[in-house]
């Protein structure tokens, strides 16, 4: 299994809007060739440099008009006019927009710009676990709708009384690998349980595993004969078509014991093709990790569902806080992130792993 990948641009510099232009420039002279069309593969490659340095201007783009809005209205204050709640409303606008800025000059990583692939596994606490990993599932689809990002469910395997037993989705979106790939570990709930006539506090778990949805210039070799496929009856979630053939399809990568699995489309074709395409990005995840062990001997085993092993806590009962317990950054408001206000963890997250973090952060 290798991989490898060419790309002429480095990602996350957001910063150096006239070199990026000079560029995007350059790039616009070789799609103008009349050549430009025989090689498919580097076509593309340079369509998709091109649309990334094009999103780069676009937010410098941006920036500068905030500026210059924030200067008419300083400029209009100097006059007397009372501008106070459209100047405040402005600041919030730069500020959001400067965030998102910040956040993405922290990802440079080889596979960061890439869409994501998210699974949920309950852990340990039978049907509150099984809710639990239902409500991190809309945590997420929720961030995933104000980021702009695109939401697929590919796979969701109901739970026997509530929530779900597993479930897959993709994220489509520049970045979504990089913003999403430290949410990978185990989440923690403490609450009041609703399942429970006695109103007992309950700890629940879940583990989120993110992985990046590989594209063409990245060459995973999967042999045939190390595929099991199976097929099965679709379930869950779903029109007219669920359970109705059996469409769903389950690839298991016998050396590894990777599982892919798609019952969201409507044929079994079109269900295989999507789960080979999750698999493959779970190899090149796991090729990743096979290195970084190598290299820096810091991945350690993975860890248990269960109590000692999570990386953030979401606490509603005796009282509101949802903390990360690698970080140390916690929020009070725990509706909030739970409704999918997640881009401070994600943002503190990726600065620690730059050396930036501040322990104990807190809004």
């Amino acid at each position: 299994m290798t991989s490898s990948r060419n790309d002429p641009l480095t990602f996350g510099v957001f910063f150096d809007a006239p070199a990026r232009r000079k560029e995007l420039a350059l790039l616009e002279e070789q799609i103008a060739q009349p050549q430009f069309w025989q090689d498919q593969e580097a076509s593309q490659r340079i369509l998709t440099a091109r649309k990334r340095l094009m999103e780069t201007v676009e937010a410098d783009d941006k920036l500068a008009g905030h500026l210059a809005d924030m200067e008419a209205y300083f400029e209009l204050s100097r006059e007397g006019e009372n501008i106070g709640a459209e100047l405040r409303s402005e600041l919030d606008k730069l500020q959001k927009h400067v965030d998102l800025l910040e956040t993405e000059t922290l990802l440079s990583g080889e596979s960061d710009h890439l869409n994501a692939i998210v699974t949920i596994h309950p852990g340990a606490g039978g049907t509150e676990s099984q809710d639990w990993g239902d409500m991190l599932l809309r945590m997420y689809q929720r961030w995933t709708e104000t980021r702009g990002f695109k939401f697929t469910l590919n796979d969701y395997q109901p739970g026997d009384e509530a929530g779900l037993k597993s479930a897959t989705f993709m994220v489509t979106g520049e970045y979504a690998y990089g913003l999403l790939h430290g949410e990978t570990g185990v989440h923690r709930l403490v609450r009041i349980s609703p399942f429970d006539a006695a109103q007992r506090r309950h700890t629940s778990f879940a583990s989120v595993f993110v992985s990046p949805e590989i594209d063409d210039s990245i060459t995973i070799d999967i042999k045939p004969d190390e595929l099991r496929v199976d097929t099965y009856r679709s379930g869950g979630k779903g029109g007219q078509h669920v359970n109705t053939t059996d469409s769903a399809v389950r690839i298991t990568h016998i050396p590894t014991g990777a599982v892919a699995q798609c019952q969201n489309e409507r044929s079994q074709h079109r269900n295989r093709e999507v789960a080979m395409k999750m698999l493959r990005s779970r190899l090149y995840e796991l090729e990743l990790r096979k290195r970084r062990q190598v290299s820096d001997k810091l991945e350690a085993s993975k860890a248990d569902i269960d109590f000692g092993s999570q990386i953030r806590s979401y606490v509603l009962h005796p009282y509101r806080l949802v903390k990360d317990h690698r970080t140390k950054f916690e929020v009070g408001d725990a509706d909030r992130v739970l409704n999918g206000d997640l881009d401070p963890f994600i943002k503190t997250y990726l600065l620690s792993q730059r050396g930036g973090a501040k322990p104990g952060a807190q809004e």
